[in-house]
């Protein structure tokens, strides 16, 4: 290991973040000693018995896919037999170099990645140095674990830089902050140190002090100006300048310019190579010796590993000093000669400029084993190379090669790249394989929650398909799923139903269709056909589909089975969570957080909303439906400001479903804050925009019930009546516990704002509530006390309405629905009546009291209950009225203790 001179601070004050679990970058100019100081950090590490893992990437090896993440997963080897199986086979292609018998995710490579890292024991520091020249696929893999881990490794990278450097990896989006540590120019006393011990002499004061002017304190350009110095006739005299070149690549080309021929042309060899060995050399005709000269002179080393140049720098300066028909000669040599298939696809890649039909297939072999070692940015670049040196007599293999790559760039997440690629490809291709661009183009579109262009380019790729041929039924299944209308979205689905042969690569296009066609039946009004969802989870055989995974789950939501979608949603998660796919854990995420929501379970609802959030800013998404959630359980827990902000934000979005979506939480946040009128014509929007799309039964959507309230509180009772018909008619089609509630708490309501007798109503609705289980739709339960409650006290039966009211205030509060629980204790108040003991106090009154004469503050109370701090002071002011106290001091001594 080189001496690490003059870096005693550097060193000790990396040591000191990394000890810490922290995240430092060390940066600098090339040749500055980044290497050197990374080394001695890395040693130390293991002298303290972390767990080192580490690489030192090059230029030419970022060619070269997972070639750095299996030098950083190596240590972890023994604990890829305990992965999941997708990422254990993933681990496995990576440190074994093999090709899996079936394709790798690359997300499940991050994914791998990710698990191996927790898995071990003890301080872990991941160190990389040179860290812009990791391979892609490494650097996803890496990236991916690193935002996933808390806590994370200690982390040491360094970067070449000349200024502040930009943080690779995304380490500056993590918890902890990454240190920038800078290696200053070393003096003449350290440069004395490295000197010596490179070069075996000691030089003169004024002679050291000139070269480490010239080379601005950099220690490698220091060595290489000294070399040059001393390969001079005559040492310069004291006060001339140095008569030689002061650029590194200029010095390394002379003293490559002064070895021998067979030395130059080995090194040439060996820069050219991404990991230059022994065995390929000689192939190539190099002996034993050649090398002999080169590593003399300090260029590089030779061991049974391998050829080693001794910095980065030297090899890029060999390559950079390579005449372009020289480099093209040299690469062909070794495509003819290497032994390993995609070292030998890379030097094709570069040693052939004219089409050349057996060199574009080779490419082709090794993009495909490529994509299926998980490597699909990597396969990309092939596929494009192959495409490029295809001739033009074979147009149907480069438009393969074409379509290929662009379904690499989509599998590898750049969607802008894979957009760009396919409207390159339609401008191109003809038939078939245009139909293939314009489906991957709308798939793109799709991927990109852009549905107009999605639906658009499935119709073109569907009118350029051979009539009634599997490619159009493939193209029919898309088009169902882009479809938000529930009439063309059925009929693409029998269309591609009847076209698909049931294939075994069709099993998943044919499970999602069918859950598709089931679903847009619903919306249409059609009874719901089980059986299509029976028969697509027996083609899923336990690998739910992308297509179409995710409608059992909104199906059994949507009628209220809330078991049923969690035990589907959970299922799906840690099967999207082992492969590493985030777009599908994101989905997931956020139907498990609305089922959760619908079920009342406001903390895992949140839970859920949370992770959702956090995954959709990691993917760029529009954050639409997440932040709807997260507004309506806001709502829910009284925080109208917050979610009004949200809904009205909302509204602005020329997205169909968004505008749906958004329309209900503005109604539900205007009915909350009591402004009927507002709440009414949002629900009526609402409902025109429904009709207008076609959606008989909106499955997600349930707004009568609060609409018909809204109307009854405007006054409008003749719309109350309609809404209240509509929603009969949806619970004649589809019972459910929420309509069968709604329905009951609708008809009460409306009864006694015309002047209706209530008394059979009131008792029907009691018993629909007894009848439903109290986990399946809670918050509905509790409101329909809550309007027995006000029925009850229009009609002055107090006892009765305060019995509903209070046991209504006490399951709200339960629930954290504090904007309910609040309109519950304010209808309480209205019946009259003192309390004297504090066993009478109602539940949120009891909960505040006691929280308060445990020391908390009213903002804190406030937090914890999910309501506002005005609510707590209310509560504590009635709270001393029954408990015949006049300050805070003296509710320990009342309170009951829990």
């Amino acid at each position: 290991m080189e001496p690490v001179v003059g870096r005693d601070s550097v060193l000790a004050q990396a040591w000191d973040v990394l000890s810490g679990g922290g995240v430092v970058q060390m940066q600098g100019p090339a040749g500055i000693g980044k290497t050197a100081v990374w080394r001695a950090l890395v040693e130390r590490a293991r002298e303290e018995n972390w767990l080192v893992l580490a690489c030192a990437p090059t230029e030419n090896e970022a060619g070269l896919p997972f070639a750095a993440l299996a030098d950083l997963l190596a240590p972890l080897a023994e604990h890829v037999a305990a992965l999941p199986p997708p990422q254990r086979i993933a681990a496995q292609a990576v440190l074994l170099s093999a090709t899996p018998d079936e394709p790798v995710d690359e997300r499940a490579i991050g994914a791998a990645t990710r698990a191996l890292i927790a898995a071990a024991d003890g301080p872990v520091l991941l160190a990389i140095d040179d860290a812009p020249w990791l391979d892609p696929p490494s650097e996803r893999a890496v990236r991916y674990a690193v935002r996933r881990l808390a806590p994370g490794p200690s982390t040491l990278i360094s970067v070449r830089s000349s200024g502040v450097a930009e943080t690779p990896l995304g380490l500056d989006e993590l918890p902890s902050p990454v240190t920038r540590i800078g290696l200053d120019p070393l003096g003449v006393g350290p440069l004395h140190h490295i000197l010596y011990a490179h070069l075996g002499r000691s030089l003169s004061r004024p002679l050291l002090a000139r070269i480490a002017r010239d080379a601005a304190g950099n220690p490698l350009l220091a060595i290489e100006l000294a070399r040059a110095v001393l390969r001079l006739p005559q040492l310069p005299r004291p006060g001339d300048d140095l008569p030689v070149a002061a650029s590194m690549h200029d010095l390394v080309a002379a003293t490559l310019r002064d070895l021998p021929a067979e030395t130059r042309e080995a090194v040439r060899l060996a820069a050219l190579l991404a990991a230059p060995n022994l065995r390929d050399l000689a192939a190539a005709g190099v002996p034993a010796t050649a090398l002999d000269a080169a590593e003399e002179v300090g260029l590089l080393t030779v061991d049974t590993r391998g050829v080693h140049f001794a910095h980065p720098v030297y090899a890029s300066a060999v390559r950079a000093a390579t005449p372009d028909g020289v480099r093209l000669r040299t690469h062909a040599l070794l495509a003819a000669t290497v032994a390993d298939p995609d070292e030998r696809a890379r030097q094709l890649a570069r040693s052939v400029v004219e089409p050349d039909a057996q060199v574009a297939a080779d490419l082709e072999q090794a993009a495909t084993r490529q994509r299926a070692r998980g490597a699909p940015a990597t396969a990309a670049d092939l596929y494009d190379r192959s495409a490029d040196l295809t001739p033009a007599a074979h147009a149907d293999d480069r438009g393969r090669r074409v379509l290929a790559a662009i379904r690499c760039r989509f599998d590898s997440g750049d969607y802008a790249a894979a957009a760009t690629a396919a409207d390159g490809a339609i401008a191109q291709l003809a038939g078939d394989q245009l139909a293939e661009a314009r489906l991957l183009r709308a798939t793109v579109a799709w991927a990109a929650d852009d549905l107009a262009t999605a639906v658009a380019s499935g119709e073109q790729a569907l009118a350029a398909a051979s009539s009634g041929s599997r490619l159009a039924g493939r193209i029919h299944a898309h088009i169902c799923l882009f479809q938000d209308s529930p009439t063309p979205a059925r009929d693409h689905a029998e269309a591609a139903l009847a076209l698909l042969d049931g294939s075994v690569e069709d099993r998943a296009l044919l499970a999602g269709t069918l859950l598709n066609l089931f679903f847009h039946e619903v919306r249409a009004g059609l009874p719901a056909r089980d059986e299509l969802v029976d028969r697509a989870l027996d083609l899923e055989s336990g690998r739910p589909t992308w297509l179409g995974g995710t409608v059992p789950a909104i199906w059994w939501k949507g009628v209220d089975d809330h078991e049923r979608a969690r035990t589907r949603l959970h299922s799906m998660l840690r099967y999207a969570t082992t492969g590493g796919d985030d777009a599908w854990q994101h989905e997931i995420l956020t139907h498990l957080g609305e089922t959760e929501l619908l079920a009342g379970r406001f903390a895992d609802a949140e839970q859920s909303i949370t992770a959702a959030l956090d995954l959709g800013r990691q993917l760029g998404t529009g954050l639409i439906g997440e932040t709807w959630l997260a507004a309506t359980l806001d709502a829910y827990r009284g925080r109208l400001e917050q979610a009004g902000a949200v809904a009205e934000a909302g509204l602005r979005h020329d997205d169909a479903w968004a505008r749906r979506i958004h329309l209900q939480l503005a109604g539900f946040v205007a009915l909350s804050a009591g402004r009927m009128r507002a709440a009414a014509d949002a629900y009526a929007e609402l409902a025109d925009i429904l009709d207008a799309s076609g959606v008989v039964e909106p499955i997600a959507l349930r707004f009568e019930p609060d609409w018909i309230e809204a109307c009854i509180g405007a006054g409008d009772l003749d719309a109350a009546r309609a809404v209240l018909e509509r929603l009969r008619q949806r619970h004649t089609r589809l019972a459910r516990p929420w309509t069968t509630l709604g329905l009951a708490r609708s008809d009460v309501l409306l009864a006694s704002a015309t002047g209706e007798a209530t008394d059979a109503p009131l008792a029907h609705l009691i018993a629909i509530r007894d009848a439903t289980p109290p986990d399946v739709v809670p918050l509905d339960r509790t409101r329909c006390l809550l309007v027995a409650g006000i029925v009850h006290r229009r009609a002055r039966r107090k006892r009765e309405s305060r019995a509903a009211l209070s046991t209504a205030v006490a399951e709200f509060t339960a629930l954290g629905a504090a904007a309910f629980a609040a309109k519950a204790e304010a209808d309480l108040s209205r019946t009259g009546g003192r309390v004297e003991a504090a066993d009478e106090l109602t539940p949120t009154e009891l909960r505040v009291a006691r929280l308060a004469s445990q020391g908390r503050t009213n903002q804190q109370i406030a937090d914890e209950l999910f309501i506002s701090p005005k609510t707590v002071e209310a509560n504590l002011a009635r709270a001393y009225r029954k408990l015949g106290i006049g300050r805070r001091a003296e509710l320990a001594r009342v309170i009951p203790a829990d």
